[in-house]
């Protein structure tokens, strides 16, 4: 009977060990990982789990039993420590060695860091056991710092906000959100914060990151600027988790190289989520997703791809386009494809008035969308994005033509 084997307990590892199991798969499943938490929301960290109108328990994706229930062995706290790839086998921490005959490395990422000397006065946020410290540190010096101001740091500052917090957000690009958003809605996110209260500073090079010798956090830009609070949130991005995939020898730049069927370098192994370097089908090129909704379709495909391969089959191959959210201040931001800073875009709605789809092109293809409170817009858009792209732009700014409508048309 085969043996599959997926490292990673977050939503890309189970999404697989489900889709599996879903298929027909009828051989051993074991899913390990080194957090203690049962699956959870992670989109929920630096919103309602921070703010706390959420408790832990409903965070949960799955009930204690789903697992046994679905003969899934399902094992937290328990870490890979390296692989063997020609005789197909990992080794645990607890010095067992299960074979496999094959194995999803969803390994995900960990939270970027950058030199300080603040000691425990600066956190991270990226996972469960992250939230109880982040929020304490808030409710005890009702002040933070947010160094970046991109997805995780701008829900952060917006949290703190709603907790009464003072805020004070620094970012190296000229405007919040850079490196997702045309600048249009950059420059309104920007102007959001300020109405709600948070000290934003844009374009800042930071020097420093110190502690101010009464238990909080001090920065200093590079022109001398100082700002200080009772704590500090390090929101600079995520650095994925190749180590394991690095010393069993896998192909890895800037996470772990695949192919469009997820298969990695070595035989048997395949890699998805946050951690997988994958190919564009969509744009041309390789890309790596840190978002929810790719990790939950990279592990299914990678299930379908693993139960292809046992077979002797040929697996499917999707054109995805990804798309994220983000809740900020009740208002609900989503983004799909790949926009750009400085893509030419066609805006339908209002940015000021915040109702809007905003559409981004380059190279005279559409390759991005950005809503604001129109979800119906961008399930079109990607629908567009990946088979409609070199559409007329006139049409995309026409809003007497429905996005939905323009994405259901045959191509000519």
């Amino acid at each position: 009977m085969s043996s599959i084997v997926i490292v990673g307990t977050g939503v890309a590892g189970i999404t697989a060990a489900e889709t599996l199991r879903a298929e027909g798969f009828s051989g051993a499943v074991t899913v390990i990982g080194d957090d203690p938490a049962h699956p959870y929301r992670r989109p929920a960290l630096s919103k309602d789990l921070l703010l706390g109108t959420m408790p832990a328990e409903k965070a949960r994706l799955r009930a204690a039993d789903y697992w046994t229930e679905r003969a899934i062995e399902f094992r937290t706290s328990v870490a890979v420590i390296s692989i063997d790839v020609a005789g197909r086998s990992v080794r645990l921490d607890t010095g067992e060695e299960l074979p496999y005959d094959a194995l999803l490395l969803a390994t995900g990422g960990r939270a970027r860091g950058i030199e300080h000397s603040a000691g425990d006065a600066v956190l991270a946020l990226r996972s469960m056991h992250d939230v109880a410290p982040l929020r304490a540190a808030i409710d005890r010096t009702n002040s933070i710092l947010v160094i970046g101001a991109g997805l995780i740091g701008s829900e952060v500052a917006a949290t703190a906000r709603g907790l009464g917090a003072e805020v004070t957000m620094l970012e190296a690009a000229p405007a919040p959100l850079h490196r997702v958003l045309p600048p249009q809605v950059g420059e309104l996110y920007e102007q959001i914060h300020r109405e709600h209260g948070v000290a934003l500073h844009t374009s800042v090079r930071l020097a420093e990151l110190a502690s101010d010798g009464a238990g909080g956090v001090r920065a200093t830009a590079d022109d001398g600027t100082v700002w200080s609070a009772g704590a500090a949130l390090l929101a600079v991005g995520m650095v994925p988790n190749t180590l394991l995939a690095e010393r069993a020898g896998l192909a890895t730049a800037d996470g772990i190289v695949v192919d469009e069927r997820y298969a990695t370098s070595a035989p048997g192994v395949y890699a998805a989520g946050d951690v997988a370097n994958c190919p564009n089908l969509v744009l041309g090129g390789r890309h790596r997703t840190e978002h929810w909704n790719s990790a939950q379709t990279q592990g299914a495909a990678a299930a379908r791809a693993m139960l292809a391969g046992l077979a002797g089959a040929e697996p499917e191959t999707a054109r995805e386009v990804p798309w994220c959210w983000s809740s900020q201040y009740g208002l609900n931001l989503q983004i799909a494809g790949w926009p750009q800073a400085d893509d030419d875009t066609v805006v339908r709605g209002s940015i000021v008035g915040r109702d809007f789809t905003l559409l981004t092109r380059r190279d005279g293809r559409l390759v991005g969308a950005v809503t604001l409170g129109r979800p119906k817009d961008l399930r079109a858009a990607r629908v567009l994005i990946g088979e409609h792209p070199t559409i007329d732009p006139a049409l995309l700014a026409d809003e007497g033509q429905d996005l939905t409508a323009l994405s259901q048309r045959v191509p000519v």
